[in-house]
């Protein structure tokens, strides 16, 4: 993998987690207070899953 896929992914990335909050900034607001409300533990438990998940998505699709 070269610099330019990783900031392909970067890109990419940073274009996923626009899309809520331009399509439909009340919805990423009232998402973003849940998380907010939510403690440490429960954070890192959504952190590590999602990390998860994308190392097997990456696994999967390599």
């Amino acid at each position: 993998m070269s610099g330019t896929d990783w900031l392909v992914a970067l890109g990419l990335l940073l274009v996923i987690e626009g899309i809520l909050p331009f399509a439909a900034p009340a919805l990423w607001r009232e998402g973003f207070g849940r998380m907010l409300a939510l403690r440490d533990g429960q954070l890192r438990f959504i952190g590590a899953a999602s990390m998860l998940g994308g190392v097997f998505l990456l696994w999967m699709l390599n």
